[in-house]
């Protein structure tokens, strides 16, 4: 598995499994935040481009290979 054509629902079923969840959406961006305050926007476009998805990751505060151990 890689980072490459993965699919928003995946993605944020991750995020909430690590914490997140839905503040407020608009359009198709979803701003989900954490209990400690971290903030994350997640676009519900598939598949996610890989510089998204890295960006994502590092706001979450995911590693890669622990998000690709979850897929």
């Amino acid at each position: 598995m890689s980072l490459r054509n993965n699919r928003w629902r995946d993605v944020y079923k991750i995020l909430t499994k690590h914490g997140f969840s839905v503040d407020r959406q608009r359009g198709d961006h979803i701003q989900m935040i954490h209990p400690d305050g971290r903030f994350v926007t997640l676009i519900k476009k598939d598949p996610i481009k890989m510089g998204t998805l890295k960006s994502i990751l590092m706001q979450a505060n995911i590693s890669q290979e622990e998000f690709l151990k979850e897929i």
